[in-house]
């Protein structure tokens, strides 16, 4: 069983037992966390919501919270002799799936 979910403006595939790295929720390590946004559930039958599936919930526990690794983002206008370094690390949210519900 598969559900795809909607969290942080991104979508993602997952199944019970994956480990996934989503936007940051502001939830605390250990806690339980329910995705409602559910835009597709398949199983032996293929359910697709409108926007979201009724009904449909996916349960998760949070493993971790942190910050990604560093990019480097360089600004430059040419003629100009302008050039900037921009240094970014993104936060992220590590849950695992438990269960799908749908």
């Amino acid at each position: 069983m598969f559900a795809v979910i909607e969290t942080g403006g991104k979508q993602y595939k997952v199944s019970e037992g994956d480990v996934i790295f989503v936007e940051k929720l502001n939830v605390e390590n250990g806690a339980e966390y329910t995705f409602d946004k559910v835009l597709a559930v398949g199983a032996d039958e293929f359910k697709v919501g409108a926007p979201y599936v009724d009904g449909a919930s996916v349960s998760a526990t949070v493993v971790e919270s942190g910050r990604g690794k560093k990019i480097y983002v360089m600004k430059y206008k040419a003629k100009k002799n302008e050039k900037k370094k921009i240094g970014h690390r993104q936060d992220y949210t590590k849950v695992q799936i438990n269960k799908i519900v749908g």
